[in-house]
């Protein structure tokens, strides 16, 4: 099967478009600032529209003209969201409530497997500890591929 790659601007803009018009739609992620729950180039989600939002949640949000992330909501706070991947220690991301653009329903793995999304409770309280949980589990997604 041949790949194509596609600007991730061009493609998440269109995906924008499907999800606002109701749409459910299935990506391939990139990038490692999900894991250790999503890897890039390995798994997909699905996402859809949701009008309602928590923190916990995995979306997919425009923070720049042109540049997305698919990341959890960290904090909320009126209108103003903040974002972190489960993969970062420190970094985090701000944009309103209407950039958005669909909320991730399930992680779909290489088998086909669907997994539901969880809040991520457990794993945002472990934040202080991410550096050496993530280099221990960086080290071992490497010995198995």
């Amino acid at each position: 099967m041949k790949k194509i790659v596609i600007p991730n601007d061009i493609l998440l803009g269109e995906v924008s478009g499907m999800l606002a018009e109701g749409m459910e739609v299935i990506i391939m992620t990139k990038g490692y600032s999900m894991l250790p729950f999503i890897i890039g180039d390995r798994d997909s989600v699905k996402l859809r529209k949701s009008d309602s939002l928590r923190i916990g949640d995995i979306v997919l949000a425009e923070v720049a003209k042109g540049r997305y992330v698919l990341h959890r909501v960290f904090e909320i706070d009126g209108d103003r969201i903040t974002l972190m991947g489960d993969g970062n220690l420190y970094g985090t991301e701000q944009c309103h409530r209407s950039d958005i653009k669909g909320t991730v329903t399930d992680i779909i793995t290489p088998k086909g497997r669907h997994k539901k999304v969880t809040d991520g409770k457990i794993w945002r309280r472990l934040r202080p500890f991410r550096r050496i949980i993530l280099g221990i589990y960086r080290r071992l997604l490497k010995l198995c591929v």
